[in-house]
């Protein structure tokens, strides 16, 4: 790997809305996922973070994106690592079942974006990546998988940021007040 592809990694926001509430019970086999999912995805080939609500094993409790959609947003080394964990282990049956306890989206869902290598997005950036997305259409700021973009292609959309601490960034998911122009 060259020293400049060190110096980026992916970033990946997945907003889905809940058909029925998580405690529903035709949402348990979704919920019964979850850890074994999220435990491959902890232990995947290029995982670096993924988001998770204070005090909880993931992020299903937080809601900035309305109180019936669930948000995921990770980082990882490289797209090829995102795309390995996404459509070749176990995640690809979670996929598979999605229209089971998720709406079908009429606009993008997933927004891919890169970020300086120890950046960890908010939920507020990552947000903004997706309306950006929705707005403008894929570009190198923010992306799919079916219309990506390099780390070099994307170097003047990197924000030279302070790296923040998982904790902080947990604590900075926390749902923005309705007026809030982050939220969408």
């Amino acid at each position: 790997m060259t020293a400049s592809a060190q110096a980026a990694h992916l970033a990946q926001l997945n907003v889905a809305t809940l058909r029925h509430p998580l405690d529903d019970p035709r949402v348990a086999p979704f919920v019964e996922m979850l850890d074994p999912v999220n435990a491959a995805a902890d232990g995947a080939p290029g995982f670096v973070w993924r988001l998770v609500e204070e005090g909880a094993a993931d992020a299903t409790g937080l809601r900035p994106a309305g109180e019936d959609v669930i948000v995921n947003l990770s980082v990882w080394e490289t797209q090829e690592a995102l795309w390995d964990f996404a459509y070749r282990s176990g995640h690809l049956e979670v996929m598979r079942r999605r229209r089971e306890w998720f709406d079908r989206h009429v606009e993008a869902h997933l927004v891919l974006w890169w970020v300086p290598a120890g950046h960890l997005p908010t939920v507020g950036e990552a947000l903004e990546r997706l309306a950006d997305l929705r707005e403008h259409g894929p570009s190198p700021r923010a992306f799919t998988f079916a219309s990506s973009y390099t780390a070099a292609q994307a170097a003047q959309h990197l924000q030279a940021v302070p790296r923040v601490q998982p904790e902080q960034a947990a604590r900075s998911a926390r749902p923005t007040p309705a007026g809030d122009s982050a939220a969408v």
